[in-house]
């Protein structure tokens, strides 16, 4: 009797285990993914959406003003994109204070790249569930990479752009 409650126990273990790692691959890197459409603002008012970046490579960065993290994954997305000119760097801001002022701040960093604001439920869309979270989005709307780090050495980034980018 000891031996089937053994035997059962572990067959409940490993199936909880692969069932929680079949939800980790299809939900949180999802590299197969076509992303969904969105329309934000920018800080100043304009529209932004992702339609004008349709059939174009987009490196998608998800981050909030406050956030030390994106502070220091930003100028590593600046570089991709400078060595990598076809590619576009879009910002979306979320989780923000009430007084935040995106476009201000990432002025103020040297950054030029567009960034909506109020981005809570296009994050939601997204499944991003932190900052910073930056997708890697080839021409034909396909997600193939999710990052959820800020180390600004990690070799996946540049292949990552690479992908995108030819």
């Amino acid at each position: 009797m000891k031996l089937h409650s053994l035997w059962f126990a572990a067959s409940l273990f490993l199936l909880t285990l692969n069932n929680a790692f079949a939800e980790q691959k299809t939900s949180s890197n999802t590299p197969s993914n076509i992303v969904p459409d969105w329309q934000l603002t920018m800080q100043n008012g304009e529209p932004i959406n992702w339609q004008m970046f349709e059939g174009k490579p987009v490196i998608l960065h998800f981050w909030a003003t406050w956030c030390p993290y994106c502070k220091r994954l930003q100028p590593k997305l600046v570089e991709l994109v400078e060595k990598h000119p076809n590619v576009i760097l879009v910002g979306i801001s979320f989780n923000e204070d009430s007084d935040a002022t995106p476009q201000d701040v990432l002025e103020e960093r040297g950054y030029t790249f567009k960034t909506a604001v109020n981005g809570e439920k296009v994050a939601q869309q997204y499944g991003v569930a932190g900052t910073p979270t930056t997708f890697f989005i080839k021409p034909n709307g396909e997600a193939i990479f999710k990052y959820v780090n800020s180390d600004i050495n990690d070799p996946r980034l540049l292949k990552a752009t690479q992908v995108i980018a030819e």
